[in-house]
């Protein structure tokens, strides 16, 4: 991601878009301080999610949906 003065942007605006439109994004700054952000609306090829991509590399605990008793005593109000 690129940084682009405003006064820049003001100035070649088009060609700015035209980048912004081809998945280029911006951070565009006025006096130094970040202002806004400039980019594509659509996602660009690069930034499409991969299916199966983390596959192997997430996994559940087979407790997962056990809730410990104490827990379960606490909310009912029946212990500490």
């Amino acid at each position: 991601m690129e940084f682009v003065k405003f006064r820049d942007l003001r100035e070649n605006l088009s060609g700015y878009l035209r980048q912004a439109h081809q998945g280029q994004e911006f951070i565009v700054t006025s006096r130094g301080e970040e202002v806004a952000r400039l980019g594509p609306l659509k996602p660009t090829q690069q930034q499409r999610r991969q299916p199966g991509r983390l596959a192997g590399q997430v996994w559940m605990a087979e407790d997962f949906d056990e809730t410990p008793e104490d827990l379960i005593r606490a909310m009912e109000g029946d212990g500490e």
